[in-house]
């Protein structure tokens, strides 16, 4: 295996990294593209080559991908709340980088498994209570638009056999470490990861407002089985819904008032944000992924389960006790 993935350098790239190189011995190179270089750390596999490049330009594109590539997971996107601020920067990262780099595996490996990782943005308008394998996509955010049209390259690519591309819409990923980003959804992990660490946070919806979430283990492992799909798996339009759970703001706080202390919540405050508000409340609450399960994608059991192994990786030290 000769796998490429773009955003590398970012956290859902670098899980993605140590989870394949752990999982799969016969992994031959792993290249790790990024607008900025892998720290030295996470260099001591000799299967990882870190390059910095714009996959926005044709030019530096040309040298990531070759005939040998196997898999490609493209992760890199400027995310929501940045996607609307930045059209211009939206569509060159979101949209051109895609067709690009989809273009170059048609050119060198058709072969080449190309797994774009797309988002629950792409909906939007008057959504069904729960959304279904085929519900039409009507993103309310350019972020959301410039995703739905990667989904419609990728398909298409796909269906002409001009490179093994599918799409992965990815819920909410929740509970993410380290600062919050620009993302819309940033609040999601902000109203625990912070208040762990004995900050403040804010929650700038409703906390009655049900959200679609995963894990990041869940969500790593379910890009990786997309990757894995046969062939024959992937029927109809190439794009699926991975599988989440719903809860809203005021359940998730709840879990860290038992598991941890309802001191906890008392951090979070509750000032309203329009922008975001607007953006997150066009989302889809629920999801039927019957046809995603019984192919084997994973879901999480409950906010419980998804707090229990976020406090098992950075646990609560008596020194940040409330």
């Amino acid at each position: 295996m000769n796998i490429v993935i773009t955003g590398g350098a970012g956290f859902l790239g670098a899980m993605l990294t140590h989870t394949l190189l752990d999982r799969y011995p016969d992994i031959a190179s792993l290249t790790v593209v990024d607008r900025v270089p892998l720290p030295e750390t996470a260099l001591t596999d000799a299967r990882v080559t870190s390059v910095v490049a714009d996959i926005t330009n044709a030019a530096d594109v040309e040298t990531l991908v070759d005939a040998d590539t196997t898999h490609v997971f493209h992760l890199a996107a400027i995310v929501s709340s940045h996607a609307e601020e930045d059209f211009d920067l939206g569509v060159q990262v979101n949209l051109t980088a895609t067709q690009l780099l989809l273009e170059k595996c048609r050119q060198v490996n058709p072969a080449i498994r190309f797994v774009f990782s797309s988002s629950l943005a792409v909906f939007g308008g008057a959504l069904p209570a729960v959304i279904e394998p085929m519900t039409a996509t009507q993103p309310s955010s350019s972020y959301g638009t410039q995703k739905a049209m990667c989904e419609l390259l990728v398909n298409d690519y796909g269906r002409r056999g001009l490179v093994d591309a599918i799409s992965v819409r990815l819920p909410t990923i929740c509970i993410r470490p380290g600062t919050p980003n620009k993302a819309a959804s940033s609040f999601v992990s902000g109203i625990i990861r912070e208040p762990l660490k004995g900050e403040r946070s804010n929650c700038p919806v409703a906390q009655d407002l049900p959200l679609w979430i995963s894990s990041p283990a869940t969500v790593i492992n379910n890009i990786i089985h997309a990757s894995q799909l046969p062939a024959e798996s992937i029927k109809g339009f190439r794009t699926f819904n991975l599988p989440g759970i719903q809860v809203t703001p005021a359940t998730m706080l709840a879990a860290m008032a038992d598991a941890v202390s309802p001191a906890r919540v008392a951090l979070v405050s509750n000032e309203p944000d329009p922008a975001i508000a607007q953006i997150v409340a066009s989302w889809p609450q629920a999801f039927n992924n019957e046809k995603e399960l019984a192919l084997g994608f994973q879901a999480d059991s409950d906010s419980q389960s998804v707090l229990a192994m976020y406090l098992s990786q950075y646990p609560v030290s008596q020194a940040e006790a409330v």
